[in-house]
């Protein structure tokens, strides 16, 4: 059994995903995916924000994680701190998190995208989803009304998932 590193939420995840969620209105006004984050600590002091920036720096590596995670800064240790997301965390996101020892997550939103919320249950990380309607919202409109640059996001292509083989092993990985 994985030793449980989250610690239990209990700061208003009200205020947590406002936070995250105007990044992401953010975002959409700058032309881009509409994904909002924040890091805050245990006592919900805001350690930084971000928003997915792909399109506006070019930069495929610039989620709404990665960039409030880059915002807050070195801290001496990641396993108090809670990482408050629009949409679920895709798995580099989802990698960040681990790597790092982020002990809780809280989700807006997992319809539009099932991301690696299992993988950080079992991992032990403290995982909440708010089912935020407005995080809903704003990500169906969005593929709705830009389903190709949506699908470049994700990894869709031509229609399909894009797969990555093990040359050794042949497994999909």
């Amino acid at each position: 059994m994985t030793p449980h590193i989250g610690a239990a939420i209990t700061v208003d995840t009200t205020s947590l995903i406002d936070t995250a969620y105007r990044q992401a209105q953010t975002g959409l006004a700058e032309g881009g995916i509409p994904i909002g984050a924040a890091l805050f600590s245990a006592d919900g002091t805001l350690l930084g924000q971000g928003r997915n920036r792909r399109v506006q720096h070019d930069d495929p590596s610039v989620h709404g994680e990665t960039d409030a995670f880059r915002a807050a800064g070195r801290q001496r240790d990641y396993s108090s701190t809670i990482m408050v997301t629009t949409l679920a965390p895709c798995w580099y996101c989802s990698g960040l998190i681990r790597q790092f020892g982020i002990g809780a997550v809280v989700i807006g939103e997992n319809r539009t995208f099932a991301g690696g919320e299992e993988w950080l249950r079992d991992l032990g990380v403290d995982v909440t989803i708010l089912d935020d309607e407005r995080c809903v919202g704003m990500m169906t409109d969005f593929i709705a009304d830009h389903p190709a640059l949506w699908n470049e996001d994700i990894g869709v292509v031509d229609g399909g998932v894009r797969e990555a083989r093990s040359e050794k092993r042949g497994t999909v990985l």
